[in-house]
């Protein structure tokens, strides 16, 4: 067996390092660990040459003092353990993010003791810690942050629950494992969108209008043909009035698909995702209806909050075997 395995066991072992399934998860005794810090081992080594400094010259003032120092440092470990004991965690739900963002993972606190809890530090493994102050009988929320350099899902390990309070002269942790992820979607890229696909509206007859009929003015978009702007509209008011489309409907309509197949010429697949992560970015923005097109899996032209979200989810989790939903494909 590896050294590393043996340490990971060993960890686990000590430290307690399994899931915990049952929420809120309440720190016990046997879930919080102390030890001094670099600035308690300087303490007890200065007392320790002020015992033989008092010993050495019998001063019984010596004595008493090195005697109260100590027990006002035990009584530092006391409160430093107590910081920590009986907290109840719940997580919450974090929020997605792109690609070489910060993951904000949510925690609610709550104390059912009269004390307060001072200096609470949360963090990930390899993140930034964060302090939150726990009131009295009270509850606090703390937005944990962690590094999310790859899409798909984010697992961000075992929480590191720690404080130094009152003296930093100890420090009390525990190792809270809740079931946590956070869905980190690809790394937008800018480019124009593609045109729209031509499509035949099956609820009128052949021999209509289609497109001559014309239907209103809508705002412009990069992929409108120029010979489509209502020139004259924009004319009237070009300071006040945006750039405007002339909006046509009848037989033929048209419909933007932001299809996998129109990327062919990228180097490799995670450059493709992020151009189509920008693209629904951009039609969403824009108000456009649109559809996504990925190998195997194809969601009809819509627009929308959950639309986006659903367009979103299929590019992180492309190729991760995590996506079971599938409609027909989209139109050649």
């Amino acid at each position: 067996m590896q050294a590393s395995q043996l340490t990971s066991r060993l960890q686990q072992w000590i430290f307690r390092l399994g899931r915990d399934e049952t929420l809120p998860i309440v720190l016990g005794q046997r879930r919080i660990f102390i030890l001094p810090t670099g600035a308690g081992y300087l303490f007890a080594l200065v007392l320790a040459v002020m015992l033989l400094g008092a010993i050495n010259y019998t001063l019984s003032l010596g004595h008493a003092l090195v005697f109260l120092l100590a027990g006002l440092g035990l009584a530092a470990m006391v409160h430093t353990f107590r910081n920590l004991l009986g907290i109840a965690i719940t997580p919450g739900r974090a929020v997605p993010v792109h690609a070489g963002e910060l993951a904000r993972f949510p925690m609610h606190l709550r104390n059912a003791r009269e004390d307060a809890r001072r200096a609470l530090g949360f963090s990930f493994a390899g993140s930034e810690e964060c302090f939150v102050d726990l009131p009295a009988n009270g509850s606090a929320r703390v937005d944990v942050p962690c590094p999310a350099p790859r899409r798909g899902r984010l697992d961000p390990g075992r929480l590191t629950l720690a404080t130094r309070y009152p003296l930093g002269l100890f420090r009390a942790w525990s190792y809270p494992y809740p079931l946590l992820a956070c869905l980190v979607y690809p790394a937008p890229i800018s480019r124009p969108l593609p045109p729209p696909v031509a499509v035949d509206d099956p609820g009128l007859a052949r021999g209509d209008a289609g497109h001559e009929d014309f239907a209103g003015l809508r705002p412009h978009t990069p992929s409108d043909p120029p010979r489509h702007v209502a020139w004259k509209a924009v004319a009237r008011n070009p300071a006040a009035w945006p750039l405007l489309v002339k909006h046509f409907a009848g037989g033929a309509g048209e419909e933007l698909w932001l299809a996998w197949d129109l990327l062919a010429d990228e180097p490799d697949d995670e450059t493709r995702l992020s151009v189509l992560t920008g693209w629904v970015l951009a039609a969403e923005q824009a108000g456009i209806a649109y559809g996504l097109a990925l190998p195997g899996v194809a969601f009809p032209p819509a627009n929308g909050p959950a639309h986006q979200e659903r367009c979103l989810e299929a590019l992180a989790l492309h190729d991760s075997g995590s996506l079971h939903e599938h409609v027909p494909q989209a139109p050649r």
